[in-house]
C-alpha cells in the first residue's frame, strides 16, 4: 500500500486494484455516520433517482461541489458532453436544496484551451432560472503552470449562486487592516476606515490570497488526492453560508474536505462520490480526525493499516 502515499488514486490502475478491496462501499451503497451527523454515498451525482434516495427527503442549505474538470474528463467526455453532464448534477442538486440556499462550484479555466470549461458552464447556469449568480471568486494557488511566453496560471475559480434569500454571515481574514482614510460620512460625521469596521482584520473579497494551497508538507494533505482543496476555503464557505445543524451537500467528495469542515463546525454533511476509493478516503479522514485531531496524513499512506 505504500504507493498510496505518492500516486494518484484516480489514474494509477494498479494502485486502484489494490485499494478497492479495502473500501467499505460499493457503487449504490451508503455509509451512515454512527454519530448520526453525516452520510457518505457511493452514487452518481448525475442520476436523479440515486440523489433523491440518498437525501431521503432532506433539504440542504448549502451545496459545495468540486467536480472533476481536468483534461482527463475532457478526453473522456468531450466539452459539450461535459457541460451536459454538469447540467444533470446541477439540476439534481437544485432538487434537494432548500428554497433559500447557496451553491458554490469550483471550476477551472484552462488558458491553453479557450479557458474551458468555465465559460460554457457559466452560460449553462445562466439558463437555469432557479439560480441567481452572486460572486465569481478567485483563490490564488502558490504554484501554477505556464511557459516563459505567458503569465503563470496561479488561480482557482469558485462560482457562487443562490436560490431565494439564504443567510450570509460576514467572515474575516487573518490580514490586519492597514488602509486608512476619512472618506465616508455617517450621521454628519466624517469617519475613518478602521473606526467603522467591526474587526481589526479585513473581510475576504472575491480574490482570496490568504489561503495556502495544500501540498505534501501540510498536515491536512491527503496523499493520492489530486487538486485537494484547502480546509480553510471550505471552512470559510461553510461558516458564511450555513448555520449550525444545517445540512451541507457535496456530491464530489474527493478528499472529504467539506465533511471535515462540517464536522468541525457543527453542520451535517451528506457527501458522495462515484468512486469507492474517494468515499473510503472521506470516511477514514473523518475517523482519523475524531480519533487523533489530525486533519490529514501529510505524506503518510491513508490506507496503511493501524496496528
Amino acid at each position: 500500500m505504500e504507493k498510496a502515499a505518492s500516486n494518484r488514486f484516480d489514474v494509477d490502475s494498479e494502485l486502484r486494484e489494490s485499494l478497492l478491496p479495502e473500501c467499505r462501499l460499493k457503487f449504490g451503497e451508503v455509509w451512515e455516520d454512527p454519530s448520526g451527523a453525516h452520510k457518505v454515498g457511493c452514487i452518481d451525482a448525475a442520476d436523479s433517482s440515486m440523489v433523491s434516495g440518498f437525501m431521503s427527503g432532506k433539504k440542504a442549505k448549502l451545496a459545495l461541489h468540486d467536480p472533476p474538470y481536468n483534461l482527463v474528463v475532457f478526453d473522456r467526455l468531450g466539452k459539450a458532453d461535459f457541460i451536459n453532464w454538469c447540467e444533470k448534477w446541477i439540476r439534481n442538486t437544485s432538487s434537494v436544496m432548500d428554497e433559500d440556499s447557496s451553491l458554490y462550484v469550483w471550476l477551472g479555466a484552462d488558458q491553453n484551451d479557450g479557458f474551458q470549461p468555465l465559460p460554457d458552464f457559466m452560460i449553462m447556469m445562466r439558463g437555469l432560472d432557479e439560480f441567481k449568480p452572486r460572486s465569481f471568486i478567485t483563490m490564488r494557488n502558490q504554484r501554477g503552470y505556464g511557459t516563459q511566453k505567458n503569465w503563470m496560471s496561479v488561480r482557482q475559480e469558485l462560482l457562487y449562486y443562490i436560490k431565494g434569500n439564504p443567510d450570509f454571515h460576514v467572515q474575516y481574514t487573518d490580514i490586519p487592516k492597514i488602509l486608512r482614510g476619512y472618506y465616508k460620512n455617517i450621521g454628519g460625521k466624517l469617519t475613518e476606515n478602521i473606526e467603522r469596521g467591526k474587526s481589526e482584520n479585513i473581510r475576504p473579497g472575491n480574490v482570496w490570497v490568504d489561503i495556502q494551497q495544500v501540498f505534501y508538507k501540510m498536515r491536512e494533505n491527503v496523499p493520492g488526492c489530486y487538486a485537494q482543496k484547502p480546509l480553510k476555503s471550505s471552512d470559510r464557505i461553510v461558516a458564511a453560508s450555513s448555520n449550525q445543524g444545517d445540512i451541507v451537500i457535496d456530491f464530489f467528495a474527493h478528499s472529504g474536505s467539506t465533511m471535515l469542515s462540517c464536522e468541525r463546525m457543527g453542520r451535517k454533511c451528506f457527501t458522495a462520490d462515484i468512486d469507492p476509493i474517494f468515499c473510503e478516503i472521506s470516511i477514514r479522514r473523518l475517523e482519523r480526525f475524531r480519533k487523533t485531531g489530525l486533519a490529514g496524513w501529510q505524506n503518510e499512506d491513508p490506507f496503511k493499516r493501524e496496528c
